[in-house]
């Protein structure tokens, strides 16, 4: 099964209308330039920053495209944005693969992210997208902490017609996890989704106890079947990219999930991640509802914002 396949390109498309909206009239008319002066340069690097690239990634690729315009001698705007593809292309080509290629039943997807990232509301699409693909799904309610998490989680499960496993509020998370996986072997299930609750960069206290959740529910699975997928809200571009990066420092995300990509500008944080982060984007929240969900495309991303 190739999770990948299903990309869903319109919906991914019409989730950047925005971002297209208001970086490639700015691009096209800067590449239109016949002068690649010191203010083109600034002016790039300008606009790069207002599509939320943050300054360190629009530096690095300014920097770039500098030194690759001196040794190719590229002297119009027109040759320079055929660099800016490639080095986008570049920034993107990350390991990326299916996480349900070669992994062992069940497939174990651990959802992480903080409060109000969208992240029970990406489990609900990312349900529905494994279930189109005629996997058996069953969900596992791990955030105790907020009583309002579990009823919200088993809303969804009855809407999407799957089992969830859940404990009281207040519960431990990782005894969640735990019956959840062994849930999954016994009903043979193809993929377990575990909520976890949100936590803050901050939160240390909580912060380690996702590691613990995260080695009980390793310990309980086959290693490269475990999934750790990070949650990010797209409207809040850098401060996004903040609390995901303290995130790395307790658990290691093998793919992320942009959500709420439809309702910003400043879809370059996507570019900032793969760039700072090193971690593959594997989804898109494209609307509210469950199906409204989409494979990110690096290609079909990197076209639509500047061409």
């Amino acid at each position: 099964m190739n999770i990948f396949k299903k990309r869903n390109p319109t919906k991914f498309t019409e989730s950047l209308e925005k971002t297209r909206s208001s970086l490639v009239g700015q691009l096209g008319d800067l590449f239109k330039k016949s002068e690649l002066d010191t203010e083109f340069w600034e002016d790039l690097e300008d606009t790069l920053i207002s599509a939320d690239t943050g300054l360190e990634t629009a530096e690095k690729i300014v920097s770039q495209l500098r030194e690759n315009a001196k040794a190719k001698n590229i002297s119009t705007g027109k040759e320079c944005l055929k660099e800016l593809r490639s080095e986008l292309k570049n920034i993107f080509d990350l390991k990326d693969e299916d996480p349900l290629t070669r992994a062992q039943k069940p497939v174990v997807f651990v959802m992480v992210g903080v409060n109000g990232a969208g992240k029970t509301t990406s489990i609900a699409k990312l349900t529905h997208l494994l279930i189109s693909l005629n996997q058996k799904v069953i969900l596992g309610a791990a955030d105790t902490f907020r009583a309002a998490a579990v009823d919200q989680i088993q809303i969804w499960g009855d809407k999407l017609g799957v089992t969830v496993i859940a404990q009281d509020p207040g519960s431990d998370p990782g005894a969640v996890a735990f019956d959840t996986i062994n849930a999954a072997k016994s009903r043979n299930m193809d993929v377990a989704i575990i909520d976890t609750a949100g936590r803050l960069q901050g939160k240390t206290n909580l912060m380690e106890e996702l590691k613990k959740i995260s080695k009980i529910i390793i310990r309980e699975s086959d290693e490269s079947s475990v999934k750790i997928i990070l949650t990010i809200d797209g409207t809040t571009g850098q401060n996004g990219l903040i609390q995901a990066i303290e995130f790395t420092k307790f658990v290691s995300p093998d793919g992320i999930f942009l959500s709420k990509l439809d309702g910003t500008a400043k879809g370059g944080i996507a570019i900032a991640i793969a760039d700072q982060l090193k971690i593959p984007i594997w989804f898109v929240g494209t609307g509210e509802q469950p199906d409204d969900i989409a494979v990110f495309d690096p290609n079909l991303f990197i076209s639509r914002i500047i061409d």
